[in-house]
C-alpha cells in the first residue's frame, strides 16, 4: 500500500511541476504555485528533492530576516 501512495505521490507531483513550468511560459498563468506544491510533494518521496527544496526554503527565510533589520 506505501509503494502505491509513493507512485501516485510521485505522477502527481510530476505533473505539478510540469504544469509549473508551462505556468511560467504563459503570462496569465500562475505557474509557481503548481510548482513549489510539486517540488514539495517529490520531496516527500526523493531526500534530494527535499534537501534542495529545504535549502532554498532556509534561504529565503535568512533574505527576509536580513531585510526586516
Amino acid at each position: 500500500m506505501k509503494t502505491v501512495i509513493k507512485l501516485i505521490k510521485v505522477i502527481v507531483g510530476i505533473v505539478l511541476v510540469i504544469i509549473g513550468f508551462l505556468g511560467g511560459l504563459i503570462p496569465i498563468f500562475q505557474g509557481w504555485i503548481f510548482g513549489i506544491s510539486g517540488l514539495l510533494l517529490l520531496g516527500s518521496v526523493f531526500p534530494p528533492v527535499k534537501r534542495w527544496t529545504h535549502n532554498i526554503i532556509e534561504k529565503a527565510k535568512n533574505k527576509i530576516k536580513s531585510k526586516e533589520s
